[in-house]
């Protein structure tokens, strides 16, 4: 028997977990769709004409269909600018916003053949120059894909996402996002698979231990926003998400995590 469940809201975190019961026993598959952006200091190394299109998709403000031009336009400008693994890697990115754009919507379809475009320039990028950055991505459009694909699919690549972010910590230990796609099972699995605990020392942990670029502060800020909440401590979830609120003020997400009381 299948079970396919999916947790918060799509248009911005979603838990994506596929249980399959085999002989009494439990095969858990895990794909996280984090949200992105936090405010304070970080280091900002997104190319600055991938930097609009990123905005567009996490403010939350454009539907998919007006995200085109700037998903476009940021190709474009990749092609002028990067070649070889550079640019198989800004593709992969573009790729990866555009599924995000879809997938808010819940234009499913559309989104995984985004990922599916996403994984193959990641794995170009992979295959000429590997590096820490093009294993994320692998991971990224990966869990992503499984996501919004088949039970399947999910069952047959789900355990990757977290192997390629280990690949991506082997070439560099202090990247964060790779260290968030570790960190973030313990605090978005259901019970009994997740540890709120635990989740909250790893991601404050990365605070210290990882190279925060502005994605990756928002999604440290808003897991921990999130397993305080679940463990009804809404008074300390509160100052989290409120730094989270202040870099995309739009966000759906932690305004509705704000509300819960």
């Amino acid at each position: 028997m299948w079970i396919r469940l999916i947790y918060c809201s799509p248009q911005s975190l979603v838990f994506h977990l596929k249980v399959r019961y085999i002989k009494g026993m439990k095969v858990c598959m895990l794909a996280l769709l984090l949200p992105a952006f936090c405010v304070g200091l970080w280091a900002e190394n997104l190319q600055e004409w991938l930097i609009p299109l990123r905005e567009a998709v996490y403010e939350q403000k454009l539907n998919a269909d007006n995200i085109k031009p700037l998903y476009s336009a940021a190709k474009t400008a990749a092609n002028a600018n990067c070649s070889g693994a550079a640019l198989d890697l800004a593709l992969s990115r573009c790729e990866y916003f555009m599924g995000r754009a879809f997938q808010f919507e819940k234009r499913n379809n559309e989104a995984f053949a985004s990922y599916q475009e996403g994984i193959k320039f990641a794995e170009k990028a992979l295959g000429t120059a590997p590096s820490d950055g093009a294993w994320v991505m692998r991971a990224e459009n990966l869990s992503q894909s499984c996501a919004v694909g088949t039970v399947a699919y999910a069952m047959a690549n789900g355990l990757n996402v977290e192997k390629f972010a280990k690949n991506a910590l082997a070439l560099n230990s202090r990247n964060a996002a790779a260290q968030i796609i570790i960190a973030a099972r313990w605090v978005y699995a259901p019970a009994p698979f997740n540890n709120h605990r635990k989740g909250i020392e790893m991601m404050t942990d990365i605070l210290e231990k990882g190279d925060m670029e502005k994605d990756d502060r928002f999604n440290v800020n808003t897991a921990i926003g999130y397993a305080y909440i679940q463990q009804k401590k809404y008074a300390d979830a509160r100052p989290w998400l409120l730094k989270s609120l202040e870099i995309y003020p739009s966000n759906k997400f932690i305004a509705e995590l704000l509300n819960k009381k």
